[in-house]
């Protein structure tokens, strides 16, 4: 019997921690209407997500975020990700790297890089209508999404960003982080703290996938009086 309890209690835990919500701010989110809001793209190709940010909006307020992003190539629009040090920028074929998958996902202490991906192309000319969902965050909001960003940026003495890796055949650039990679702690989750730190509620435990963040985004984007008609 005592057994049967604690199967009961752990399913009742997990069940529990699936369906928790973190609540929204709405001091951040939704910008008011009459607020120049800044719209970001979050963008889901199947299994990641990346949040696709106005270039001009990350150069604001100088800092680490700041800088990295003045290094970059061209372009009016900032793709941002994150994951593991090795296997996120490592382009061969997955086929090929399941061990390294593993090692990513279960072994304690894997480093990792933030993407900054210069996009010269508006999101909504290069990614589907079903692969992109637009957020209209308030002034206030956005300065909280630069800032967690920033948060995640390992810097050296100086207080500079730290590349990490650069692929020379393309512009995207990956920097030094703070944050450990794991099973718990995955690009959809630290995505999905973005969206919470500029203000959008989520459910943290869910963000597992791409598909959650993504319905994350378009649920808050209905609170948005004044919505993206992109």
């Amino acid at each position: 019997m005592p057994g049967r309890f604690l199967i009961a209690a752990l399913i009742g835990l997990i069940a529990a921690l699936w369906t928790l919500t973190r609540p929204g701010d709405a001091a951040l989110y939704p910008a008011a209407p009459d607020e120049a809001g800044v719209t970001v793209y979050l963008l889901d190709n199947g299994f990641h997500t990346d949040l696709a940010v106005p270039r001009a909006a990350l150069m604001q307020g100088g800092g680490p975020l700041a800088e990295a992003t003045a290094g970059l190539a061209p372009g009016d629009w900032i793709l941002i990700g994150w994951g593991d040090a090795v296997f996120y920028v490592d382009r061969s074929a997955v086929s090929g790297r399941l061990a390294d998958g593993a090692r990513a996902l279960f072994r304690p202490g894997n480093a990792s890089v933030v993407m900054l991906d210069p996009q010269a192309m508006d999101p909504t000319r290069r990614f589907r209508a079903e692969d992109r969902q637009a957020v209209r965050l308030s002034p206030a909001g956005m300065a909280a999404l630069h800032a967690r960003i920033e948060a995640s940026l390992s810097t050296d003495a100086t207080g500079r960003p730290i590349t990490a890796t650069a692929h020379p055949d393309d512009d995207a650039r990956f920097f030094e982080s703070r944050e450990i990679f794991w099973v718990g702690h995955l690009c959809n989750h630290w995505t999905a703290e973005l969206l919470s730190a500029a203000g959008l509620p989520i459910r943290p435990f869910r963000a597992v996938t791409s598909g959650e963040v993504m319905r994350t985004a378009s649920h808050a984007a209905k609170l948005d009086l004044q919505p993206v008609r992109d």
